[in-house]
């Protein structure tokens, strides 16, 4: 016998009436929300950047590839990190792909971003099987200037992240072991998705959000909200080629 609360087909209908009355509050709130992104002032992007690919320094402007519109995920994976990326940072990653193609053929570039060197990334992506590109940062100031990472000195300055770093929780230690970086330099980078867009020229810094927003999480975490069971509470990853099982 199942330990969730058993109903009859009625009181199921019921239920989901009600659920669907507040699925639709969200859904209308969300419009809100999004007009209000679009809403945000464009900022100039005035400093020049010269990020690596996997064909060569290009600057931001350049990694528009010719359309109007870039959305790139940056994913912790640091100078510091000798094992890998941030396993929950890939899960996400592992979804994009499919998408690329959508995301095209609608006037947006995507890509992916982190400050591990290029020959790095190149290596992990071919581990991974993506396809999408993938831009090291490395030796430039574009992910602090956008604050997709932080100085160890500023870490330090933020009570959530130093108390993390000075007591972590078992699954954060088992994080650290997971990119093979100590907290002090695994924390500094920040799991956020950032937009721009180019007109006439220009490049416009147009929208970041970051970790813990639901948005900056694997896709097949939302299909796990739809499931019957819970998941557990302690946020454990794993990349799909080390599975335990």
């Amino acid at each position: 016998m199942p330990e969730h609360r058993i109903g009859s087909r009625e009181e199921w209908q019921a239920a989901r009436e009600e659920l669907a009355r507040l699925e639709a509050e969200q859904a209308r709130r969300e419009e809100e929300i999004k007009a209000k992104r679009r809403d945000l002032p464009w900022v100039p992007v005035d400093k020049e950047y010269q990020l690596d690919t996997g064909t060569g320094k290009k600057t931001l402007a350049e990694l528009f590839d010719g359309r109007s519109q870039l959305l790139a995920y940056n994913i912790m994976f640091g100078p510091d990190y000798t094992l890998g990326a941030c396993p929950g940072c890939t899960g996400l990653a592992d979804g994009l792909d499919g998408t690329v193609v959508h995301l095209n053929h609608r006037d947006v570039t995507l890509i992916c971003l982190s400050r591990a060197p290029v020959e790095r990334l190149t290596a992990y992506k071919q581990r991974m099987g993506w396809q999408f590109p993938y831009v090291s940062t490395y030796g430039s100031d574009f992910a602090f200037d956008f604050g997709l990472a932080m100085t160890e000195e500023q870490a330090q300055r933020i009570a959530e992240v130093k108390e993390m770093i000075d007591n972590p929780p078992g699954w954060l230690q088992e994080w650290s072991h997971q990119i093979g970086a100590e907290l002090k330099d695994g924390l500094r980078e920040n799991p956020s998705w950032i937009a721009f867009a180019l007109e006439d020229g220009t490049v416009y810094h147009t929208y970041t959000v970051a970790a813990p927003d639901p948005f900056v999480a694997p896709y097949f975490s939302s299909l796990l909200d739809r499931t019957p069971k819970a998941q557990p509470a302690e946020p454990r990853s794993w990349r799909k080629d080390e599975y335990p099982d």
